[in-house]
């Protein structure tokens, strides 16, 4: 079969994607500049005066709150009022957004150029474009999509565009603003800039707040922000950030709003720009700084064909009607608005649950492409096969219909078009991905990057790099599907390693997975039971166990999803073992984040070489800082006050008693009984 990808983008898609609309085929009818200055007339939030860019940031500097602030810090730093107000107009200046009408026409004309050439398709579902421009009508709406690219922002924007819905103001960090011309173009196309580490810079964190309240309560434009704070480099989930959520969610508390709408947004790609970037990231290589010269080299993926986008805006969420139970709002009544007040624990309990449960939308509405089913089974073949001997075609492709009908079980929405041959649909998605993979002589083989010219024999560790950068690329369209099947894979990996049927001794043991790998995969905090029960539910709807009220047992003939979900967490636990081992058998308690990065990618890339190790996921950057920040929250490590280089103390008794429950020499009732179970 020719090695091409063919364009699905008018094929119908099943079930509840059928609203689907793909809105570049209107796009490639008509003109660029006709679109870019058709009449742009959305509705706004009706309870919103006119307001200009310069009102709002007058608005902001003569609030009472920033007012009172500066009059604080002047005391405390022994300066004048009008030092600190300087500063404040200086913030907020290198800050601010400056929307204008001409340069969203700019920004329309351009995206419409540049995502035809990218994409075969950019799909939007209707019914939640219909939903996002009645709320933008009724009270200040928060976008938060998911942040996989640096497209996502940009996207989300020519969308409003194209349907005449107010265009956003989005939160974007510092360095963009620092690119010539781009920088400009983005701020008046409604970006404002935040700096990435802002510590405890008082002043600064006030201009901000006050900044985004405002907006809110003057509901000046939608505002977008991305929870998860970073862009994803492994493409899954991120633990949510919690600073911008405090912030809109504030005028609500405190009775300056009605309500606030959060709607969450799912981009999924086929294909994702960075993706031989972010593989490299994750590998130590640096990230290239953002400039205008980078923007103008990396112009030639225009050339390339990213497949298709979807974007799916999903059901919009009452602050009002979430917080009912929770916040007990009358304690805000008790304090002058416009005293800064440190969020309550509750507040703080409740912006936590929320952002989780923003995420955990996001997730549920995105796209699974055929791709990421692909690498799923990819990665648990052995890598020399894939790399040397190759994988036979026929058997990836039974081995995905059979995975795509058990990802239907789970209720995943698949991005698999209707009435093509599945054959076609997947060697489309093959060829979409040729930089990764290949097919020749009916097998798939792992494609390597090619050997730079040198002078001197290669080194054996050089090799391992180079398929890690193929491997991880894998990893990260896997990863696409990981929420799919985290739960069950949890409960299986819970019933393998205890060797029980017990509920009473899985749920524990369940739990405790969810703890340890807290960082790689999002949980709604308070609900551990609630996903034990939604994992027994999926397995036994697709037939791989037995359940009742006392146990869960494997079904005769539920071996092959069992295991698959099994050998789907095992590189997690393989990896995680190998830094608990590491760290146990270091010789100092006192190690750098800096100190264990080299030396557990130096450790893994020793045991790759001689196969005691056979995940490449072991030499990923986030999955390493992952382990530490899982084994703070395990109280197994403490990161030291005084250090200005993320310094650690390890307990190595806490970590190696982390690894012997998670190899199972615990046994699983002894996680409830003993005090320290979770550590």
């Amino acid at each position: 079969m020719t090695n091409t990808h063919k364009d699905f983008s008018q094929v119908g898609l099943k079930d509840d994607e059928e609203d689907f609309v793909d809105i570049l085929e209107e796009r490639r009818r008509g003109s660029d500049l006709s679109f870019a200055f058709r009449t742009f007339s959305p509705q706004p939030y009706k309870a919103a005066p006119p307001c200009s860019t310069a009102e709002l940031n007058r608005v902001v500097l003569e609030s009472q709150f920033l007012r009172y602030v500066t009059k604080e810090i002047a005391r405390e730093m022994e300066l004048s009022v009008e030092e600190v107000e300087e500063e404040a107009r200086n913030i907020l200046g290198e800050m601010s957004q400056n929307l204008q009408l001409g340069f969203i026409r700019l920004m329309g004309y351009t995206f419409n150029k540049v995502f035809k050439r990218l994409y075969s398709s950019i799909f939007v579902n209707m019914e939640g474009l219909n939903r996002l421009h009645q709320a933008t009508q009724e009270n200040p709406v928060i976008l938060m999509p998911n942040h996989r690219s640096y497209i996502d922002f940009l996207v989300i924007s020519f969308i409003m565009f194209c349907y005449d819905i107010p265009i956003p103001v989005i939160a974007a960090g510092i360095p963009l603003a620092g690119m010539r011309i781009v920088g400009e173009i983005l701020r008046r196309s409604g970006a404002f800039f935040i700096r990435r580490a802002i510590g405890s810079d008082k002043l600064y964190w006030a201009v901000l707040s006050e900044y985004v309240r405002t907006i809110v309560k003057k509901g000046f434009a939608p505002l977008e922000f991305f929870v998860e704070g970073f862009r994803s480099r492994t493409l899954k989930s991120l633990s949510p950030k919690l600073g911008m959520m405090h912030m809109v969610l504030e005028p609500f508390f405190k009775g300056e709003v009605f309500d606030v709408t959060l709607l969450p947004i799912s981009i999924s790609y086929e294909r994702v720009l960075e993706e031989s970037l972010l593989a490299h990231e994750l590998l130590g290589v640096p990230k290239p700084k953002e400039s205008t010269m980078g923007l103008l080299k990396a112009s030639r993926v225009l050339s390339e064909n990213y497949g298709s986008m979807h974007v799916n805006f999903g059901r919009p969420l009452s602050v009002r009607q979430l917080c009912e139970g929770r916040i007990n709002r009358c304690q805000y009544n008790l304090i002058p608005r416009d005293l800064p007040e440190k969020p309550t624990a509750e507040a703080q309990a409740f912006a936590n649950w929320l952002a989780h449960l923003v995420v955990r939308n996001q997730e549920e509405g995105s796209q699974i492409s055929p791709w990421s089913l692909m690498c799923g089974l990819l990665l648990q073949v052995p890598t020399p096969v894939l790399t040397e001997e190759g994988f036979p075609w026929h058997q990836l492709t039974e081995r995905t219909l059979w995975l795509r009908k058990l990802a239907q079980d789970f209720g995943a929405r698949l991005n698999w078009p209707d009435g093509v041959p599945d054959s076609d649909v997947m060697s489309s998605s093959a060829a979409l991905h040729r930089g990764i993979v290949q097919r020749k002589a009916g097998c798939v083989f792992l494609v390597q990057e090619d050997e730079p010219a040198r002078t001197h024999p290669a080194r054996p560790e050089e090799g391992v790099m180079k398929t890690a950068a193929a491997a991880l690329m894998l990893v990260s369209y896997r990863n696409q599907s990981l929420h799919v099947f985290v739960r069950p894979a949890l409960l299986a990996t819970a019933m393998h390693i205890t060797k029980s049927t017990h509920r009473d001794e899985l749920l524990p043991f369940f739990s405790f997975l969810q703890d340890v790998f807290s960082y790689e995969f999002l949980f709604i905090p308070g609900e551990s039971l609630q996903d034990f029960e939604e994992a027994c539910r999926l397995l036994k709807k697709c037939g791989a166990v037995h359940v009742n009220q006392q146990e869960v047992t494997a079904a005769q003939g539920g071996m092959e999803v069992l295991s698959f979900l099994q050998d789907l967490l095992k590189p997690f636990i393989d990896s995680y073992q190998l830094m608990f081992r590491y760290l146990c058998e270091a010789e100092s308690v006192f190690l750098t984040e800096k100190e264990f990065l080299l030396a557990v990618r130096d450790l893994a890339t020793k045991l790759l070489l001689t196969a005691d190790l056979h995940t490449y996921e072991a030499l990923s950057s986030d999955l390493q800082k992952n382990v530490l920040s899982a084994l703070r929250r395990l109280e197994a490590l403490t990161k030291l006050s005084s250090s200005v280089s993320n310094k650690f103390k390890v307990n190595k008794a806490a970590v190696e008693r982390t690894a012997d429950m998670l190899s199972g020499k615990i046994p699983p009732l002894n996680l409830q009984a003993s005090p320290d179970a979770r550590l």
